[in-house]
């Protein structure tokens, strides 16, 4: 059974900066695109929300982002829990919304190797993966004000680097800058591998520099408590969220959008 959206009311009432009028503006819009498929408000509001309200970077956004979604049916396609391979991409990788947010509102995309073979892991079913379980969220919670992503590198071998596709790399970074529907304010890691120049060196040539200047590497505990406090994170980090065991076996239906024909 379908996961039960917000109700774009609430969205409206917790959001004075978004107006109804500036929705009815890009729906007009978007309904003269013949390419575009039909969007929901709800859809719509994502789009004009991440783009700080802006109805013309809205309109650029939502082409790249139906644009990026049909020339790349490899990472993007067969959007259903039900396919084996993301069925193994959710076993392999916990990625999960946190249900703390940050001293400064932004909401926390937490991301964690829980199978460190790295004959499981398909770099394109994970961002399949990565885009689904956050795309999700936003439409059970609406808007975010912004997002950090927060990965534990803990499990990272150098067979899973060998597996990141430049071309796939590029896609990501390319529908994550300037496609997805969401404000990106940081990337965070943590327990870093020897090999994370290596790492860093293939996404650099791909990343704006005001993205590549947000990446933190954290050496230690006590610097990520500095931007992502404890009490945000996991038990396993002495936080008082669920447990890295409990997160992870979270990720079932409904919780995921289950329509691989849905336009998200």
């Amino acid at each position: 059974m379908p996961f039960k959206e917000i109700d774009v009311d609430a969205v409206y009432n917790k959001d004075p900066s978004l107006k109804k009028e500036d929705i009815n503006n890009l729906k007009e819009w978007a309904e003269m695109q013949p390419h575009l498929p039909k969007m929901t408000e709800l859809q719509l509001i994502l789009f004009l929300q991440s783009c700080y309200y802006s109805n013309e970077l809205a309109k650029t956004t939502i082409d790249i982002y139906f644009t990026v979604k049909t020339l790349c049916p490899d990472i993007f396609g067969n959007r259903t829990i039900r396919d084996p391979a993301v069925k193994l991409g959710a076993h392999t990788i916990l990625t999960t919304i946190l249900p703390k947010q940050t001293p400064g509102g932004d909401t926390v995309i937490f991301i964690k190797m829980m199978d460190s073979n790295p004959d499981n892991f398909n770099f394109a079913i994970q961002v399949r993966c990565f885009d689904m379980i956050t795309l999700s969220h936003l439409h059970r919670e609406g808007p975010a004000n912004g997002i950090t992503i927060l990965l534990d590198m803990q499990g990272v071998v150098f067979g899973h680097f060998l597996k990141l596709s430049v071309v796939v790399m590029k896609k990501l970074l390319y529908y994550l800058q300037e496609g997805m529907p969401i404000r990106l304010k940081s990337l965070q890691y943590f327990n870093i591998p020897p090999f994370m120049d290596k790492i860093l060196a293939l996404m650099k040539p791909f990343m704006k520099k005001e993205l590549y200047d947000a990446i933190q590497i954290h050496t230690t505990m006590e610097s990520l408590y500095a931007q992502v406090p404890k009490d945000v994170l996991p038990q396993d980090y002495g936080g008082s969220c669920a447990s890295l065991k409990s997160l992870h076996g979270t990720l079932k239906p409904p919780r995921w959008r289950q329509n691989a024909k849905g336009n998200f």
